[in-house]
């Protein structure tokens, strides 16, 4: 499985080469269902493959000028804290819960994808930045990006061309050095709690690497727009494989760790249900000598 599985992180990679972001989506149900990894592995080894995957990638925007450096500490070193902090908190949460929550990022991954990008390239770009909205957003999207191991470009390049006031080319090239420092921080949360197979982390990150070089390449030759929306559906699809593999785990879960709570509510409806029909019964047998003896 190990070999299925680098096979397809080079897919992987090859998709965030193509589409600048997205891919990262697909690492966790891949380390998961073929890698076998338990969920928090699983969002630990991602939020590895992310960072590495957009710190490269990030280098060629940056010697193009396509990152807006302050911006990118500001935004980042925000980020950064968010995503240490979900990356803790997430040792409280049970692992099946993430993986479903993983799969509401996706779902939003891929209306983000299918709605596109409207408007950014006509986007002002403006001098001043808003440090408030920006040290918020920052801290929400590094915190989900901890949680549940999604790179979350699709809420950064928005954030930073909205909050930021970034055209889009510099809003990618930008959010790529964010997505890379924040989820290396998130993978710190996680390591001091969870452990990882290093191996096959190296190995799927370099395939991811790989797989990103190349997509790059094949920008040019092939039409980002159809790529965006056939990937969109197919992020869909993988969502809806998690739900259904995690739901009833999860609703069964629910319930036996909440079976004292359960208990009490069943006995409180039996006895609600039997003081009623006694209750219904007295009243009848009050009310019949009373009929006896008008007649």
């Amino acid at each position: 499985m190990l070999a299925l599985t680098i096979a397809l992180a080079v897919l992987v990679g090859v998709s965030l080469g193509l589409l600048g972001g997205g891919g990262s989506i697909l690492t966790v149900p891949l380390l998961t269902y073929v890698a076998g990894m338990d969920a928090k592995s699983a969002i630990a080894v991602s939020l590895l493959v992310v960072g590495v995957t957009s710190a490269v990638a990030a280098v060629s925007h940056a010697r193009a000028g396509r990152v807006q450096w302050r911006t990118a500490l500001i935004f980042g070193g925000v980020a950064m804290a968010g995503a240490y902090g979900g990356g803790r908190v997430a040792e409280f949460i049970p692992g099946t819960v993430l993986l479903l929550a993983f799969a509401v990022m996706m779902v939003a991954t891929a209306i983000a994808m299918l709605r596109g990008r409207k408007g950014a390239d006509t986007a002002k770009t403006h001098d001043h930045l808003p440090v408030i909205p920006v040290v918020l957003e920052g801290l929400v999207v590094g915190f989900v990006t901890g949680l549940v191991g999604a790179g979350g470009g699709f809420l950064v390049v928005p954030a930073l061309v909205l909050l930021g006031g970034l055209s889009m080319p510099t809003a990618v090239g930008t959010s790529l050095v964010v997505i890379a420092v924040k989820s290396l921080a998130g993978l710190g949360g996680y390591l001091s709690t969870v452990e990882i197979d290093w191996a096959v982390a190296a190995g799927v990150t370099a395939a991811a690497v790989v797989g990103s070089l190349v997509g790059g390449r094949l920008v040019s030759v092939v039409r980002p727009e159809q790529l965006r929306k056939g990937f969109a559906w197919f992020v869909l699809a993988m969502s809806v494989v998690i739900f259904v593999q995690e739901a009833p785990a999860a609703v069964t879960g629910f319930i036996a760790d909440n079976a004292v709570l359960f208990s009490v509510l069943g006995a409180v409806v039996v006895a609600g249900a039997v003081g009623t029909t006694l209750a219904l019964r007295r009243r009848r047998s009050d009310t019949e000598p009373a009929r006896h003896g008008s007649g």
